[in-house]
């Protein structure tokens, strides 16, 4: 009787399927929001189906240096986060620079938490708000005068068609990342591309990875509009899944109101935030920082994104906090 029971149980562990999770980063996510989404991820598939071996695969959209090369995001996620911390935790790691399987025991005591701290190598992290300077993604941008083409931009972009970042929808328009008035090159690397209804939404600020992290905000606050123009078949399909296919009329909020719900869920204000700030004082340095590190697009005179970013920095800047920023997961 025992002998048969351990024959079931070596029957059952030889047919333990593995657990394959597959994430593309994004043109739009930085180390941080991929490192956390990939971790929550990794979480699940522990939780779901206990001990069974996790493959990772990992794809890198742009995140492209001036020498061709993947830029520090991406290859910090690669080799520091992906091959360093995660490598015990699964079993295969498959990356565009490396293909390593665990030589030892998958580890299955995966933290609860996941602590991003500030890089000891000095690289940049996080808008500077004392400067109030540009911070671009490149560092070294080419030397071009002219923007690129919206098929360059796609290339980079790894999109096979020119399409919309944010709702996926055609024709396109060229968006700076940082625009020229506040000094954003014509490097390929600083430009989107966006619908015209987003060109219009998306902030105009000296910071490039606050741009990109708007794109990824308005990705998914509007990912039910991607598949109005899908095929029936596709929709059933998502409907089946619970998957919405497109947004429910909402009727239109005042400027503060989107201003406010930006400052939530992009920036992590709270309620407290919103009750407890001394506005005399924040609107005084929340002018500084329009006037000083952002501009104007279309002629619109007042963009939720642009605001919401400026309200953002100008309490940091009130709060003193220049600093790294940490982030658990959630």
């Amino acid at each position: 009787m025992a002998k048969k029971k351990r024959r079931q149980q070596t029957r059952k562990k030889k047919q333990r399927k593995g657990v394959a999770i597959y994430h593309d980063m994004k043109v739009y996510e930085n180390f941080e929001r991929c490192a956390i989404r990939i971790f929550e991820c990794i979480k699940k598939a522990e939780k779901v189906s206990p001990g069974s071996p996790r493959f990772l695969y990992i794809d890198i959209q742009g995140h492209r240096n001036e020498a061709g090369g993947f830029d520090h995001d991406a290859y910090e996620l690669i080799k520091d986060f992906a091959l360093g911390f995660l490598g015990d935790y699964l079993t295969e790691i498959h990356t565009p620079l490396y293909h390593v399987r665990n030589p030892g025991k998958q580890r299955n005591d995966i933290p609860d938490v996941l602590r991003i701290g500030h890089p000891d190598d000095d690289s940049k992290y996080g808008y500077d708000t004392g400067s109030l300077g540009i911070q671009p993604r490149e560092e070294r941008p080419v030397d071009r005068k002219t923007a690129p083409t919206v098929r360059a931009i796609a290339n980079y972009l790894g999109l096979e068609e020119a399409a919309c970042l944010v709702c996926w929808r055609k024709p396109v328009e060229r968006a700076h990342v940082v625009p020229s008035a506040l000094g954003g090159s014509m490097d390929v690397r600083n430009f989107a591309l966006l619908c015209a209804e987003h060109h219009a939404e998306a902030p105009d600020v000296a910071d490039a990875e606050s741009f990109w992290a708007w794109v990824d905000y308005a990705e998914l606050r509007n990912s039910p509009d991607k598949w109005v123009n899908a095929p029936d078949e596709v929709k059933d399909f998502l409907r089946k899944h619970d998957v919405r296919v497109g947004r429910e009329p909402r009727e239109s909020l005042p400027f503060f109101s989107v201003v406010k719900e930006e400052l939530k869920s992009l920036y992590g204000w709270t309620h407290n935030d919103l009750r407890t700030v001394d506005w005399l004082e924040l609107m005084d340095e929340f002018h500084r920082v329009l006037d000083a590190a952002t501009g104007r697009h279309f002629s619109i005179d007042k963009k939720a994104s642009t605001y919401s970013w400026a309200y953002d920095i100008a309490l940091r800047r009130v709060r003193g906090d220049r600093g790294p920023v940490i982030r658990d997961s959630t």
